[in-house]
């Protein structure tokens, strides 16, 4: 479940248990809510801007390979169903904690590295305000 409100990302764990994270969430013209679920788990994936991306952004390249330091999707990502979101790393850690992507959710590379170990394809995420 995630909470743009609070920044946050919890991994349900059992009844009344939960696993927190901060996490970095789309800016006030780029939230969304709803449900989706993981639809694929990737280590350093390369990055294709999305055309919302590229609109804004027309001198990015049509791929940023896997480890390059332009490459925002950190050392994993975590696609959702029904768009184009993702939860990823970033490699901009200063930005978690704020209202800073197009609809991605974003977390620490430690974190998103221990939240990707703990769930598997198919896993429903919950985004709530």
């Amino acid at each position: 479940m995630v909470r743009t409100s609070e920044r946050r990302l919890y991994l349900v764990v059992g009844p009344g248990k939960a696993i927190g994270y901060d996490v970095g969430v789309g800016r006030a013209d780029r939230q969304w809510t709803g449900t989706a679920a993981i639809t694929g788990k990737y280590i350093r994936p390369n990055w294709a801007p999305p055309l919302a991306v590229l609109k804004d952004r027309p001198d990015l390249p049509a791929m940023i390979p896997s480890g390059a330091p332009n490459n925002p999707m950190g050392e994993a990502a975590m696609t959702l169903s029904g768009g184009e979101y993702a939860i990823h790393g970033t490699n901009r850690p200063g930005s978690i904690g704020g209202f800073v992507s197009y609809g991605c959710i974003r977390m620490h590379n430690a974190d998103i590295l221990d939240l990707y170990a703990r769930v598997a394809v198919g896993t429903p995420v919950t985004v709530m305000r």
